[in-house]
């Protein structure tokens, strides 16, 4: 009767880092590709194909939810054997796989790969790199160690600490995995990527059904970035073939830099 439960309590941490792994995939990709634009996920590999760009990003998020998936499945059964872990060891786990994902990302993305940088634009990458590391990869690090140690006291773990703190770390995972692939309603222009194939001609009669202003497109017509009104639903254009569409932050201006330049209608 021991090792069902031995293994259920050694399961427990990893679901917790898993989870925070999935969670700075999440917070990186949100925060530094969609809202700052300091990089994409291949930003250092053809880094004027924005199409490529921004697909490249979907598909990373889309390993990020995956990750994130597998965490939730072993909390759920860890959670199933008897004494269940406490919501700080819980935490702790999270805050410790939180800094490995920036931890891995400094040293395989930025320095082994040179896929990207954090600021892609800077005279001085290596400063934000270990700037950012510090501050969301150490730092996470240290506090979860300092949380899981002072909660390692041998206390009967609180279950009801534990349900809420599984709670929480569920609907944390999957509102950052929405925020990846939903509509941000905060900006003022919107970006959205068509399956390949369908042609300009569909793409901008998709565009006009729901009365979106088009302030880019590439020569293609594949990806846009438009402007929808107050009333307008951009989710709705999933219906008419986009497979991404995103919040984008950048004034029209600069996407005349942009391979192809600008399209108009």
């Amino acid at each position: 009767m021991n090792q069902p439960r031995t293994a259920t309590k050694r399961r427990r941490p990893w679901a917790g880092h898993v989870l925070g792994f999935a969670l700075g995939g999440f917070f990186d990709g949100i925060l530094l590709h969609q809202i700052l634009q300091w990089h994409h996920l291949l930003s250092a590999i053809d880094g004027d194909d924005l199409r490529f760009q921004v697909a490249a990003d979907g598909y990373f998020h889309a390993l990020m939810y995956g990750v994130a998936a597998v965490g939730l499945w072993m909390l759920w059964t860890s959670e199933r054997g008897a004494g269940r872990a406490s919501g700080r060891l819980l935490l702790a786990a999270i805050l410790i796989g939180f800094g490995i994902w920036h931890a891995v990302d400094a040293v395989l993305s930025h320095w082994l790969l040179g896929i990207h940088r954090i600021r892609m634009d800077s005279p001085h990458p290596l400063v934000w790199d270990l700037l950012w590391l510090g501050l969301f990869g150490l730092t996470p690090l240290i506090l979860g160690g300092l949380i899981g140690w002072k909660s390692d006291g041998g206390q009967p773990p609180s279950s009801r600490s534990s349900n809420s703190a599984g709670a929480t770390a569920t609907l944390m995972v999957i509102g950052a995995g929405a925020l990846g692939i939903w509509p941000l309603r905060g900006g003022e222009f919107t970006t959205v990527l068509f399956a390949p194939g369908l042609g300009e001609r569909h793409v901008m009669r998709a565009l006009a059904e729901v009365d979106a202003e088009l302030v880019w497109a590439d020569p293609g017509g594949g990806l846009a970035v438009v402007r929808l009104g107050k009333e307008q639903q951009g989710w709705s254009l999933y219906g008419k073939g986009a497979i991404l569409v995103t919040g984008s932050g950048l004034p029209a201006g600069c996407f005349n830099s942009l391979k192809g330049g600008p399209v108009t209608i």
